[in-house]
């Protein structure tokens, strides 16, 4: 009688299996060590409150104006921030910004949550570490929720905040093009993160940039000058899928708590934003926060910070010249 096939068929079959993921986890791993070589930090890393913290601290800031503290929003790192606004303000301005845990350059503690009031902690930590004086927070998207918390929970801390399209109210279901972050089990995210993450970002990317910029167009050198590559990694993708599954959690305390608020508080956004709504999050806060600053930027998208950078800056310059 013949020897069935069976067991060297199934054996074959299984090392294939197997190696196919391993075959994604190298892949990721050297695209991960080719982006942080071509993006390398444009700062320093601090130890702070249990984590590793990448800061940029760039210019001295003429007597009586404040420091701004730059938050940037989901997915991003501090580089979306300073790209087009840093050359524009640092002659005025001490200018200080973070890339979050887990985000950037910045490495987070194993196992920390991903929620607002978390990631306001952190940016209490920096302020205190490195005595900065009721800075005015600049937050841009999910990091405008984050300086809303760390205003409303530590407010001996901040002077101002200048927001720019900021989340600030409860989204149930995210923007399509984030659909694919939303993971809640913390072992599932990290394999996706090793295996599927990366690839798919790489053949995704141009579509999904072109919707968080929509209308307006994605400037040529994002990918470097703006930290656009710095995503394509694993630890990125399980802090985006991280934040995002949380990003709702802390806000439903927070709103009603708003209006406790007495520093100045601006909100900049472009009218036509494609990730979040102006009316709901930006001109809904006026009747939220009293003597609210709102403006619009007529048929701008999300990413204004990179993309409209005259009036952003303009804008952060009006809020900064109201904190007391």
């Amino acid at each position: 009688m013949a020897r069935s096939k069976f067991p060297v068929l199934l054996g074959t079959g299984l090392a294939v299996t197997a190696a196919i993921p391993a075959a994604l986890a190298a892949f990721s791993a050297r695209t991960a060590r080719r982006v942080t070589r071509a993006i390398p930090p444009v700062g320093r890393i601090m130890a702070i409150g249990g984590e590793q913290i990448h800061v940029s601290d760039q210019g001295k800031g003429a007597p009586g104006k404040p420091v701004i503290l730059m938050v940037h929003g989901l997915g991003g790192n501090m580089l979306n921030l300073l790209m087009e606004l840093a050359p524009r303000l640092k002659d005025e301005y001490r200018i200080v910004a973070i890339d979050r845990p887990g985000s950037g350059h910045s490495v987070g503690a194993p196992g920390r949550p991903g929620n607002v009031r978390a990631h306001a902690w952190v940016v209490r930590d920096v302020i205190e570490a490195l005595g900065l004086e009721r800075p005015l927070l600049v937050g841009h998207s999910l990091g405008g929720a984050i300086a809303l918390a760390t205003a409303l929970d530590h407010p001996k801390h901040v002077g101002g905040l200048a927001l720019i399209a900021p989340l600030t109210d409860i989204e149930t279901t995210p923007p399509a093009v984030f659909q694919g972050l939303v993971v809640t089990s913390p072992l599932t995210r990290r394999l996706i993160a090793w295996t599927l993450a990366v690839p798919t970002s790489i053949r995704q990317g141009a579509e999904t940039l072109a919707h968080v910029f929509g209308p307006d167009r994605v400037p040529d050198n994002f990918a470097t000058a703006g930290g656009g590559l710095l995503g394509l990694r694993p630890t990125a993708y399980e802090t985006a899928s991280r934040d995002l599954v949380a990003s709702t959690q802390d806000l439903p305390g927070l709103i009603e708590r708003y209006r406790t608020l007495k520093i100045p508080v601006g909100v900049l956004y472009g009218s036509k934003d494609q990730v979040l709504s102006a009316k709901k999050h930006g001109a809904a806060m006026r009747e939220r926060i009293e003597g609210l600053e709102y403006e619009e930027i007529e048929g701008a998208g999300h990413m204004i910070p990179i993309t409209r950078p005259e009036e952003t800056a303009s804008f952060i310059r009006r809020m900064a010249a109201r904190v007391g």
